[in-house]
């Protein structure tokens, strides 16, 4: 994993999940293969290996630029801005689906 970006700290981790699950999957009836979280504002969408790609999709459309994995025991992020994952150690324990 690369060093944090800027947006990284920029960070507050006040935005709450908007689901246990992608919200356009689960909307439409189809299938997810991840999920991620936007740290912006918490919406929980499917991950690039997902046929609908929800996470990247609200990055276009919000330019939120950093997202997190809502995957049990992973504990990584990712900015679009700059194209790089990372992990932040005193981050507050991560949240996932279950």
């Amino acid at each position: 994993m690369a060093d944090p970006c800027v947006h990284a700290t920029q960070l507050t981790f006040a935005a709450a999940p908007s689901g246990d699950g992608c919200l356009e999957c689960l909307r439409d009836g189809t299938q997810w293969v991840q999920l991620r979280m936007c740290q912006d504002c918490g919406h929980i969408g499917c991950c690039d290996s997902s046929p609908g790609r929800h996470a990247t999709a609200h990055y276009t459309e919000t330019q939120h630029p950093v997202i997190r994995s809502y995957e049990p025991g992973e504990e990584w992020f990712w900015c679009y801005v700059d194209e790089g994952g990372f992990e932040l150690p005193d981050a507050p324990e991560a949240l996932s689906h279950t």
